[in-house]
């Protein structure tokens, strides 16, 4: 939508770039059809996709809202004035929204280290499930819009849309190198089978580790505890490029399983912020350790466990999925 464009004036009415009084009424008409042309798709793609609704996307957020929670879900953390700056937001508006979403649980506040007067902002664990159910019910709005054209027309508004950006010259949005969020339905057949694909064609491993993968997930899919244990899945422009389990091992001990992130994304740190969120909900939900087992031809893997704090305990041999390796034994103390 082009709500964001800005028209100077040089008299009363809008003028086009280089027209001074004394234009002829003929240019003065040109310009005033385009403008309302411009008004004209403003109104259909706006009610095409529902920004008129109290509600998007059939959620409890508002369009401005749903906004501020991608944002906020884009940044590991930012601060208010950060957000008003990108979004174009009034403070008082933006703080509005920010207490509404602090009530609600969505966000966590905490001091910034670099300038106490800030505050950095991020999505809790409930935000970042909002932000996953509006961003797959947007992906399904815009999937459903595009499925009614051919695919050769499919094109011609893909093309068009990147020539009204670059017309524009809008200012690329900011983007980490990816948004954590909770699993959901699909995602576990995607673990498995990207496990089995990649630790076959990197490790030459056989189909025994893709069927340990599928017990993992199923295990995890019909015990799963939501209060003890979560799967976080990385996504980058609507694609999944990672993850990690965080599961019950006992009461006190947690176990981290299943850290993958795919070969295009690696070297974006996306590795370490999965782990990252597995140390920090382990701690919060109260466990005194974690521990994880996997096998010292994953060096990556094992560069992060390293840098994490967590320390090697124990090693052995084994014969497994048709390999000779080492299995190791990594524990952390929380």
């Amino acid at each position: 939508m082009l709500d964001k464009v800005k028209f100077q004036s040089h008299t009363k009415r809008y003028l086009p770039p280089g027209c001074r009084h004394g234009v002829s009424t003929a240019a003065e008409n040109n310009f005033d059809q385009r403008v309302a042309a411009v008004r004209r798709f403003n109104r259909l793609y706006t009610r095409q996709i529902g920004v008129l609704h109290e509600h998007l996307l059939q959620s409890p957020f508002s369009l401005a809202e749903a906004r501020v929670i991608y944002e906020l879900a884009h940044h590991e953390q930012t601060t208010a004035t950060a957000l008003g700056d990108e979004l174009g937001l009034d403070a008082g508006y933006l703080s509005r929204i920010l207490r509404s979403f602090q009530k609600r649980r969505l966000i966590s506040k905490q001091p910034s280290k670099t300038d106490g007067r800030q505050m950095l902002l991020s999505l809790t664990q409930t935000g970042q499930q909002a932000f996953a159910q509006l961003n797959a019910r947007s992906r399904d709005q815009i999937g459903a819009m595009l499925s009614m054209l051919p695919p050769a027309e499919q094109s011609r508004l893909v093309e068009a849309m990147h020539a009204i950006e670059g017309l524009l010259a809008a200012p690329p949005e900011h983007t980490v190198p990816s948004v954590l969020r909770p699993h959901q339905p699909g995602d576990m057949g995607w673990v498995v089978h990207r496990h089995g694909v990649l630790y076959a064609q990197e490790y030459g491993w056989n189909e025994q580790f893709e069927a340990l993968v599928a017990e993992i997930v199923a295990k995890f899919i019909r015990h799963f505890d939501p209060r003890r244990e979560r799967c976080w899945i990385a996504e980058q422009d609507g694609e999944n490029v990672g993850s990690v389990f965080l599961v019950k091992r006992s009461k006190t001990v947690a176990q981290l399983r299943l850290l993958l992130v795919e070969p295009k994304a690696r070297g974006l740190s996306i590795g370490s912020r999965l782990v990252d969120e597995c140390v920090r909900f382990a701690r919060h939900v109260g466990y005194r350790k974690m521990m994880l087992w996997t096998n010292d031809v994953l060096d990556a893997a094992r560069r992060i466990y390293e840098k994490t704090g967590f320390r090697l305990v124990r090693e052995e041999r084994h014969h497994s999925f048709g390999q000779d390796l080492v299995g190791q034994t990594w524990e952390l103390d929380l």
